[in-house]
């Protein structure tokens, strides 16, 4: 049978989804607040997500209406993530509605457990966050003997209701109040890791170890590949505030942006822009289809985007100049969300090496 080629254009539905999220997002997150949110002990906006999640029900999107969600796909979520990292929104919208909700999925969902946390985590009166190092991709889980020991550097643990945790006896639901989480300083500070102490907590069984771990693989994957999107809106802002503030700064009473060498440099960054798009359309497609190609593209999507969403804020911070090394500027925030991003669910060079072992080429020594 011939494989469909991939869809990589928005669909209306999409162009509108991306229009209200847009919207929502541009009245309740301006650069002063998310500074000074960035700087406090809470980066997370409790009412924002209340109103992206719920609200809006975007918690839900991935979700099949039967078990209390919106039944839409990953290409609706990609386009959510892209708005979310065009404002480096503070929500837990990529770990708890992607990452926690997929493995979720890829369990039996019949199970009363199963269905009352997908609900409670669609309806965004939860959210969840699986119990792994924000560093691990698809193919690095490691099992622990039990609900035993310390995890460390797992993002959003610190605002979660429900840690999914894998061991070697199956995968856990433990509620919060049965860990202790200690709060690192992230260099994202718009997304904060924690480490969390297991011992002597009490969890409920949702799953074995196979088919746990095939459930966290299928989580990390989802969650690697729709992280394409958030770095391309990440690129994406850069780029757009960058030509902007050129095309407005003058030096010898002649706008910046005109100067050769910085059209080139912003032309390149426009052109890798466009591929990232392609390739964060492409994971999103393949996950929402079910290819069988979608680890191929998730991995092909996330060690290019990673890269062009940080060359984009490093351009974005020094074709800004003195102002875009400032505290008060919010490029630095996309700065570290793009370098924190590039170290999170896989490494581009983890993925190369995936790529290559799909492919069947010989990888890097």
């Amino acid at each position: 049978m011939t494989e469909t080629a991939p869809d990589l254009l928005y669909s209306e539905a999409e162009e509108d989804l991306r229009a209200a999220v847009r919207s929502l997002l541009a009245d309740r997150t301006d650069t002063p607040s998310a500074l000074a949110r960035a700087e406090s002990d809470t980066p997370y906006d409790p009412r924002l997500w209340q109103a992206l999640g719920a609200e809006m029900g975007l918690a839900g999107l991935l979700v099949p209406e039967k078990l209390g969600g919106q039944g839409a796909g990953h290409r609706e979520a990609a386009v959510v993530l892209e708005e979310i990292g065009r404002s480096v929104a503070p929500v837990p919208y990529l770990t708890s509605s992607v990452v926690a909700t997929e493995t979720l999925l890829g369990l039996d969902t019949t199970n009363v457990e199963v269905a009352s946390l997908l609900g409670e985590l669609a309806s965004g009166r939860k959210t969840a966050a699986l119990a792994v190092p924000f560093s691990y991709g698809p193919d690095s889980l490691r099992l622990r003997g039990g609900l035993d020991g310390i995890v460390r550097t797992v993002a959003d643990a610190a605002t979660a209701d429900v840690l999914l945790v894998p061991t070697g006896q199956g995968l856990y639901a433990v509620e919060a109040d049965q860990v202790t989480v200690t709060v690192l300083t992230p260099l994202d500070l718009t997304r904060p890791l924690a480490d969390v102490v297991l011992d002597g907590a009490r969890g409920t069984l949702l799953a074995d170890a196979d088919t746990g771990r095939a459930a966290v693989r299928r989580g990390l994957l989802a969650g690697a590949g729709l992280l394409a999107s958030e770095q391309l809106g990440v690129a994406e802002w850069c780029l757009t505030e960058t030509v902007a503030y050129t095309r407005d700064r003058k030096q010898f009473n002649r706008p910046v942006g005109s100067f050769q060498a910085l059209k080139h440099r912003m032309a390149q960054l426009w052109l890798e822009v466009v591929s990232a798009r392609a390739a964060a359309r492409n994971a999103a497609d393949a996950l929402a289809t079910g290819s069988p190609q979608a680890p191929l593209a998730v991995a092909v999507a996330q060690a290019y985007c990673s890269r062009v969403a940080v060359h984009a804020a490093e351009e974005c911070v020094q074709l800004h100049g003195g102002i875009g090394m400032t505290w008060e500027h919010p490029a630095h925030l996309y700065l570290k969300r793009a370098k924190s991003a590039q170290g999170a669910l896989g490494s581009a060079g983890e993925h190369r090496a995936s790529v290559a072992e799909i492919v069947g080429l010989p990888g890097p020594a």
